[in-house]
């Protein structure tokens, strides 16, 4: 495991100064990915501009693999990113998650083969965005104002050691803090894109991964993001995407017909 290479993906939308502050968070990061890709899908340039300021600021490759926006289709562009990562590993996080300094070296300590791990996310409310915004404050804790669901900011990483791997998939699953194999990713075909608008993309994903045979592990007290209040996305897909997901359950799948291959 000395050599692997890490690559984190990004995704975003339209969601620029959300994005400025987790790019912001990167630079104090304590270990450094090897590189970066953003899984854009579909933003006006104000994204792009965004990242181009911190391609000068960041000594290390940042991608930005951006694709027409034809609506939600976020299993689509990740699946785009994830082709052209050079990393053995994966970390995936959401462009509204701002990371803990330690957030990259926890996931990059924990991780095992026949594993993926997932991570806590740390809600920061609507109520403080005008400070947010303002500050641009990228560190926090669990005193922190403007936060809530403040017993996920402690940060012990010693008592996340108790949170054992599990053959079972684990309903506080979230693809805006989770890491994997880009090898697993591949066998089981990543993101299956017949999903279309919000939700059951990154679950259905996990579920195919304990059907291959691979095991869960929480990173609780470690891996912290702080993620930055927005309204809902429309959810006017989802029972058409429970669906999708269910068959995955019923019929055991590990592939998805629709994935990744394509682009490799």
């Amino acid at each position: 495991m000395l050599n692997l290479k890490s690559s984190l993906v990004i995704s975003t939308y339209n969601f620029p100064k959300a994005l400025n502050l987790v790019l912001k968070s990167l630079t104090k990061q304590s270990v450094m990915p090897y590189e970066v890709l953003i899984a854009d899908d579909g933003s006006k340039n104000e994204t792009k501009q965004v990242i181009d300021f911190y391609k000068k600021k960041i000594s290390l490759p940042i991608k930005h693999i951006w694709h027409k926006d034809v609506g939600f289709t976020k299993s689509t562009i990740l699946n785009k990113a994830i082709a052209r990562a050079k990393g053995d590993y994966i970390i995936q996080i959401d462009g509204d998650c701002i990371l803990h300094m330690n957030f990259v070296s926890d996931h990059l300590k924990m991780l095992e083969k026949d594993q993926y791990l997932f991570g806590s996310r740390v809600n920061i409310q609507k109520e403080y965005l005008g400070e947010l915004y303002s500050s641009e404050k990228v560190n926090y804790s669990l005193f922190s104002k403007g936060i809530k669901k403040r017993t996920r900011a402690i940060y012990a990483p010693f008592f996340g050691k108790l949170y054992k791997s599990s053959n079972s998939f684990s309903n506080k699953f979230r693809g805006c803090n989770t890491s994997f194999f880009k090898s697993d990713f591949i066998a089981v075909n990543g993101y299956n894109e017949e999903f279309k608008g919000w939700g059951r993309e990154d679950s259905e994903l996990a579920l195919r991964f304990h059907n291959y045979g691979l095991n869960a592990r929480r990173l609780r007290y470690q891996a912290i993001v702080y993620h930055i209040y927005h309204p809902e996305k429309p959810k006017d897909q989802l029972e058409l995407n429970n669906d999708i997901q269910n068959l995955t359950i019923k019929n055991k799948l590990t592939w998805c017909e629709n994935g990744i291959d394509k682009y490799l």
